[in-house]
Formats: C-alpha cells, sequence, structure tokens
C-alpha cells in the first residue's frame, strides 16, 4: 500500500526515526552521515508543513543538532529521555547521567574482552553494539540485562537492531510523539510517523491512535504502511513534500 502523501500541508505533521530510517545503519554508531540533499530536503519538507516535522530517535539532540547542522529542527531524543519542542523548550534535564557511571565502567569492560563490539555512551543511556561481531549476541545480551538489574527499576534494557541500550524506565518515542501531539504547531493535526525498530512500535501506536499513519521500514517491523529502506523512504518524502507544495 503506498504511503500518504501530506495534502493539505496544514493537516499533516510528520515524525522521523533517523539511522535505519533516513540512513542507512552504518558498521558502527560513529560512521553516520547526513548529507546535503537530506538536510535540504528535510527543511524545505518542515516549511511546507508549518514546522510540524520532528525528529524522534534514539539519539541525542546534541548528536542530532550536529549531524544535521545547520538545520535546528523540533528532537525527541534518546527514545524520549529528552526533547526539544518546536518552541526550544527542552525537557528530560532531570535524568541524572551519573546515575550510570559504575554501568559504563562495567560496559567498557565488556567491550574490551569481546573484540568488534562496541560502546555507545548517550549520556542518560548507554549502548552495546554487536554489529561486527554477531557470535557476541547471546554474551552481550545476557551481561547487559544483568548490568540494568544492578541499577533497578528506574532503568531497563531496550534492544535495538545489532545492539541494547540501558535507558530510564518511563519513557519511549510513543510518550514523546505524545507530547508533540499537545504542543503548536503539531497539535490537531493528523500524524505520521516513520520508523523501522522496535523502538518505534510505541510510536506507531500513538499515531494511528490518533487517526494518524505508521509507516515501516525494512523487514524488522509492521506498520499500517511500508518502505523498503532509507532510500525508498527519502523518495516518499521527497514525493509527499512536492504534493505538499
Amino acid at each position: 500500500m503506498r504511503a500518504p502523501d501530506l495534502l493539505p500541508p496544514d493537516e499533516w505533521c510528520l515524525f522521523l526515526d533517523v539511522d535505519g530510517t533516513l540512513l542507512e545503519l552504518a558498521d558502527t554508531p560513529f560512521d553516520t552521515v547526513a548529507d546535503d540533499a537530506l538536510r535540504t530536503l528535510l527543511r524545505r519538507l518542515s516549511e511546507r508543513l508549518g514546522g510540524a516535522l520532528a525528529l524522534v530517535s534514539g539519539r541525542s539532540i546534541g548528536y542530532l543538532d550536529a549531524l544535521f547542522a545547520p538545520l535546528r529542527l523540533p528532537i525527541a531524543g534518546l527514545h524520549g529521555v529528552e526533547r526539544r519542542a518546536a518552541s526550544g523548550a527542552l525537557s528530560g534535564s532531570a535524568v541524572d547521567a551519573s546515575r550510570l557511571d559504575a554501568a559504563r565502567a562495567t560496559l567498557a569492560a565488556l567491550v574490551a574482552a569481546h573484540p568488534g563490539t562496541l560502546l555507545e555512551d548517550k549520556g542518560r543511556t548507554v549502548a552495546v553494539h554487536f554489529r561486527l561481531a554477531p557470535h557476541t549476541a547471546s554474551v552481550i545480551r545476557h551481561a547487559v540485562a544483568r548490568v540494568a538489574a544492578t541499577l533497578g527499576p528506574a532503568y531497563h534494557t531496550q534492544e535495538g537492531d545489532m545492539m541494547l541500550e540501558i535507558k530510564p524506565t518511563g519513557f519511549s518515542k510513543g510518550d514523546a510523539i505524545d507530547a508533540f501531539l499537545r504542543e503548536p504547531p503539531f497539535a490537531g493535526r493528523k500524524p505520521v510517523f516513520v520508523g523501522d525498530d522496535l523502538t518505534d512500535l510505541d510510536g506507531f501506536k500513538v499515531v494511528e491512535s490518533r487517526g494518524g499513519a505508521s509507516i515501516a521500514v525494512g523487514p524488522r517491523v509492521t506498520g499500517r504502511y511500508h518502505l523498503a529502506d532509507p532510500r525508498a523512504v527519502r523518495a516518499w518524502l521527497a514525493r509527499a513534500g512536492s504534493a505538499a507544495g
């Protein structure tokens, strides 16, 4: 089923995951690059939607700002742990990154003992990637679960594509989208969320409950609509942006 055109533009708002959705997954989380064509596409589409376009990602706000600079969009980072509204107001600072210090040390020793695995420290969350060492998946899963358990109920493990992340409980991409939908310029519009991974399913539920549309990318998750890969997402965005203009 063809993904919807965002027409008329004052009726729709758009939420976009980044890795695996706008950008192909890289071998490591540190190799991601956004090109000028994508920045231009997002800027034009945001303008046509009256600013009702937000990134909803597992990356931090600081990382995404650097990745898409000089473009500055509303963002939910770290799977909803932190959020910047269209007004520029920030939320999420109450989560103390130092609570993960012991976990960081343990996970750093873990990846040092398993060549090919990588530690991604995002401040308020921390992730272990094993894309370059898939044979370690079982060991990494058990080890990360044990570390998360030492942190008590305030933290849990979030699984992604060849990675596991320890993050605060009580936050999700769905919660972040719900918060955006209570604020201008998103309020009162039909939401569309495009994502590719398990972390996006909460967001799919929220937009569908609001009469909007979920668009799954690739094979890992299912939504109301489907696009094959980030290249197809960008083609759809270009088509939707043209229809909105």
